[in-house]
């Protein structure tokens, strides 16, 4: 059975540092996290993790300027509550995008150049055709074939199977399609009449990103 990233979100278990972290709040809120850190002999970057888990998790929570205050909550409502209004666009990288009639080879060396995992394959009127993989093209690579004759549309993920987003999504849905999918990386597209352009990409980095911002965008 499935489970959606809403039924997820449940009460967590502490580690000990996180334990150490909310008796300090308590006793000290609001405090930053710099603060934090110093009484912990850490730096703020080593407690950005736990003070992320705490906040979305609920147990604390943060104000612009002022700093991390004990909420005692002990749900994951507020995660979803904080989760629900975050977009794609304001998470969204920039794509990567090459056209179809491109060799293996030169795909290999854009990926290698551009340090991405997924290639966003485009026809020449710059709409979504496709999607290679790192995965893809090392299975191309295996053999004696010559990677500069075999043009990506003979190996990529071609349309109708390829999961998209747009800008205006959800991130909570947009990281259901990346699970569920089990791939690295969503194109964000805008659509036409005549096809899909591609404007961004969200990878699990970027999620990753988002959820770390709503301990950490405000500089506490």
């Amino acid at each position: 059975m499935s489970i959606t990233l809403f039924e997820a979100v449940s009460p967590i278990e502490l580690n000990k540092r996180q334990e150490e972290i909310l008796e300090i709040v308590k006793g000290n809120g609001p405090i930053t996290g710099e603060q934090i850190a110093e009484r912990l002999s850490l730096t703020r970057a080593t407690l950005r993790p736990d003070l992320a888990i705490l906040t979305m998790a609920g147990y604390l929570d943060a104000r612009p300027r002022v700093g991390y205050f004990y909420s005692g909550k002990k749900t994951g409502q507020a995660v979803i509550d904080s989760m629900m209004n975050m977009k794609v666009k304001d998470f969204q990288s920039i794509p990567v995008v090459v056209s179809e009639n491109i060799s293996v080879y030169d795909a290999i060396c854009q990926m290698f150049l551009e340090d991405v995992g997924t290639l966003f394959v485009v026809d020449k009127n710059a709409y979504l055709t496709g999607v290679l993989s790192r995965k893809d093209l090392l299975r191309t690579s295996i053999g004696n074939q010559d990677l500069n004759h075999i043009p990506v549309h003979i190996i990529m993920t071609r349309m109708p199977n390829i999961a998209f987003c747009m800008k205006t999504d959800g991130l909570i849905q947009a990281a259901q399609k990346l699970i569920e999918r089990q791939i690295d990386a969503l194109p964000v597209v805008l659509e036409h009449p005549d096809g899909y352009e591609v404007i961004g990409r969200l990878t699990k980095t970027n999620i990753t990103r988002a959820f770390l911002s709503l301990a950490d965008n405000h500089d506490l």
